[in-house]
């Protein structure tokens, strides 16, 4: 699966921003896709995930009850809205598939540690 995600920029602390994630390869309707981040001089972190047909939905902590994912399978697009953003929310957003859930770990990334391009998210006071 190839992933690019787009959608980035700068936001006021409070604001909103929505991401993109668009897929391609086999499969799609099968395979968990999710948002990870990394701000700097931090490890990447899990921060949303989707089941393939979008029926399940995870989130971590720090973005629960802010953050929306969503997918359109028709438009082989992910979505990431993110309401009320926080300072700590900078950092470079990446899709990454397929992703997990588990309780006491969060949203995980299990596969071929190959990442696309992220978009640069800068949340300013």
């Amino acid at each position: 699966v190839q992933l690019q995600a787009s959608g980035g920029g700068l936001v006021q602390a409070g604001g909103s921003l929505r991401l993109s994630c668009v897929a391609s390869g086999p499969a799609l309707d099968y395979t968990a896709i999710g948002w990870f981040r990394q701000a700097p001089e931090k490890q990447r972190e899990g921060v949303s995930c989707i089941s393939g047909r979008g029926h399940t939905t995870y989130y971590s902590d720090s973005v629960k009850g802010r953050f929306t994912i969503s997918r359109d399978t028709d438009k082989r697009t992910v979505y990431l809205e993110m309401n009320s953003l926080k300072i700590e929310d900078t950092a470079v957003y990446y899709c990454g598939a397929p992703c997990g859930y588990a309780s006491g770990r969060g949203v995980y990334y299990y596969g071929a540690d190959s990442w696309g391009e992220g978009t640069l998210v800068t949340v300013s006071s």
